[in-house]
């Protein structure tokens, strides 16, 4: 008689965690039930904005269900991502993450709202854009090369513009790389730096493959070389740093998207798996393309990866950034 209740238990406890595994299951495939938001931590127009409406929209189509993009911006992304760490772990509020705000704000502003390693899981990566090392049409210098010999023998340093911590951070790994000291610049925006800069008042910048297209093919700016191991797809004729022998002068900035700690893997998991399938499209690969990004895609544990190695590299330039300021 115990033998059979027990066993009677057991059976009733396997019967219990099916309906309970069917419950969740079901959960999962009823989702999305509302409209979902996508939180963007800059304002709108930029690179990351742009990202955002072309997902929002392709995830609206194939999960039958509005996807809401809400620009937050303001302190340096700050705003917005901490927003976005403190919703309701649902599924239904969604950040765009992007290097500075998870990789590089927490060793440059102090009480930032939120821990990226702790407050966020992730849900897919989206796009990489390559940095460009840029400079005015006049310079004497022609490659990266040229500018790093440039940079040592003028006297003061050569001058260096940055429009984000990410920037900055990218101009002290090139300084270190190149054992130099240069004089940084920094602008509250990106259309006074590259003013200056065309008129040769600056002597180089570092801006994104996407905002710099535009500025060369208009003949405003040059590009010295893609701050990576490789060309770019969209400038296929400016060499990467390795080219000119810096192979560690790597800087990248993705995008992708996160959600609360918390939220269900199953949700996690089926917005990673439309996620990819859109970045697969035909019409979104051409879009994001000619823009100047490059496609990524992966699992929630690859983007997560992805992040704590940006994480502890640029925590690691930070630090020397604040050695050579003492």
């Amino acid at each position: 008689m115990k033998y059979l209740f027990a066993r009677l238990q057991r059976m009733s406890v396997l019967a219990l965690g099916g309906l309970l595994l069917a419950a969740s299951a079901m959960a999962a495939y009823a989702y999305p039930e509302r409209p979902i938001r996508l939180v963007v931590p800059n304002a709108a127009g930029g690179g990351t904005d742009a990202f955002a409406r072309i997902m929002a929209q392709k995830l609206a189509e194939v999960l039958n269900q509005s996807v809401v993009v809400e620009n937050k911006p303001g302190a340096q992304g700050g705003i917005g991502t901490t927003y976005g760490a403190k919703a309701a772990p649902d599924g239904y509020t969604l950040t765009i993450a992007f290097v500075s705000t998870m990789a590089v704000n927490p060793f440059v502003y102090a009480d930032i709202g939120y821990e990226p390693l702790k407050d966020f899981v992730a849900v897919a990566v989206g796009v990489n854009q390559p940095y460009l090392m840029v400079t005015y049409p006049a310079s004497p210098y022609q490659n990266l090369q040229e500018f790093a010999q440039f940079a040592k023998q003028k006297k003061g340093g050569a001058t260096f513009a940055s429009t984000s911590s990410q920037t900055e951070l990218i101009g002290v790994l090139f300084q270190t790389l190149l054992k130099t000291q240069m004089l940084y610049i920094p602008y509250k925006n990106a259309t006074t730096a590259v003013v200056e800069l065309a008129r040769g008042d600056i002597d180089v910048m570092v801006a994104s493959l996407p905002s710099a297209i535009p500025l060369l093919n208009a003949g405003k700016l040059k590009a010295l070389a893609v701050t990576g191991n490789r060309r770019a797809a969209a400038l296929p004729n400016v060499p990467s740093a390795a080219e000119a022998g810096f192979p560690e002068f790597v800087a990248n900035g993705w995008y992708g998207i996160v959600a609360p700690k918390g939220t269900p893997d199953a949700v996690v998991q089926l917005l990673n798996k439309h996620i990819n399938a859109i970045l697969a499209m035909p019409d979104v690969q051409q879009n994001l393309i000619a823009a100047g990004f490059e496609i990524l895609t992966g699992t929630p544990a690859e983007f997560a990866a992805m992040i704590e190695h940006d994480y502890k590299r640029w925590g690691a330039v930070a630090q020397t950034q604040k050695s050579m300021r003492k």
